[in-house]
């Protein structure tokens, strides 16, 4: 038997060609290639620098337009007495709060001091600031106030002495009242009332360098009037602290007494005793017209003042008022 021939092994089959595109017909499609992994997304940009700039800008026109328009001219002539507000704002008071000089018992001595000092100023001749301390509700204030109106009676208005009230939380600003005042064609007293400092407030490094030893010093035409509780405006538990933590606490305490020194004139005023105390009732009864019994008087006053725990010229005040009350009698002078 013949064999028959072995089968020859199949060849491998040709590689299809590329395919060439066709000018003109549609591109061939591909596959699509791997994504690129992303890279994490960077920090914003810091936007801080360009929002200062603006806020800059803004507050820097605000400034400008303020700038431009001027500030009224204040009409010195519009009241004897003023407010002073920290924003160099001086309000005007049409009717100050007093009462009258001849109604304070008690004070005489320090009543005439204190009109002195105020007249030689006012007649452009050399005065001394004043602190007046000691005990509450004995008229350290009235008298400022009557001492002011007393002054002004018989004056011409070009030649008025004017009243300025700071208020204690304002002292800071102490030194921009004096800017205007120097250049105004008035005398002034600026008065703050119950002035007193506590803790770590430093503020009264302000009014001790207008009092004496700044450079420009207190105007010629300006004064300051003060009330305190305190003979050193201080505490004492403020003194005994700086004494006892300080390096050199002889100069730490000279340092925070030092301010009350720059007062050249120190009025005293201490509790009236019991016949002052009605003296003052008495005064304001015959003032306004208040008919009552003397001895009817005397007790009532008394025992008002022994339920107040005090003899006072304030107390005096209050129970005059309660008394006009209970007798319909209408506060206003003669």
């Amino acid at each position: 038997m013949s064999k028959k021939p072995a089968k020859a092994p199949p060849r491998p089959a040709a590689k299809a060609a590329p395919k060439t595109a066709v000018k003109g017909s549609a591109p061939a499609e591909r596959r699509p290639s791997k994504v690129a992994a992303k890279r994490p997304a960077g920090p914003a940009p810091d936007d801080t620098p360009e929002r200062i700039a603006r806020a800059l800008e803004a507050i820097a026109a605000h400034l400008a337009a303020t700038q431009t328009s001027a500030k009224p001219a204040l009409d010195w002539n519009a009241a004897d007495a003023f407010v002073w507000h920290p924003d160099g704002r001086l309000s005007t008071v049409p009717r100050v709060s007093r009462v009258e000089i001849d109604l304070l018992k008690g004070i005489d001595r320090m009543r005439d001091i204190l009109i002195e000092n105020t007249e030689r100023f006012a007649n452009g001749l050399p005065a001394n600031n004043a602190l007046l301390w000691g005990a509450r509700g004995m008229g350290k204030s009235s008298l400022v106030k009557a001492a002011h109106a007393n002054i002004n009676v018989a004056r011409e208005p070009a030649d008025r002495l004017k009243l300025i009230e700071i208020h204690r939380e304002d002292i800071e600003s102490l030194p921009a009242l004096m800017e205007i005042l120097r250049a105004a064609p008035f005398h002034f007293i600026v008065f703050c009332d119950d002035l007193s400092f506590d803790g770590n407030d430093a503020s009264y490094k302000s009014l001790k360098a207008v009092l004496e030893g700044g450079i420009e010093g207190r105007p010629e035409n300006v004064i300051l009037y003060a009330t305190s509780n305190r003979r050193h405006l201080l505490a004492r538990d403020m003194i005994e602290n700086e004494r006892s933590t300080a390096i050199n606490p002889g100069e730490a305490v000279e340092e925070k007494v030092s301010l009350s020194d720059r007062f050249g004139l120190w009025l005293g005023f201490h509790r009236c005793s019991q016949d002052e105390y009605l003296a003052m009732v008495r005064g304001y009864c015959g003032h306004f017209n208040i008919a009552v019994a003397e001895d009817e008087l005397e007790r009532e006053a008394l025992e008002w003042a022994t339920t107040r725990g005090s003899r006072s010229g304030r107390v005096a005040w209050q129970f005059t008022q309660d008394l006009a009350g209970r007798l319909g009698v209408r506060l206003s002078a003669k």
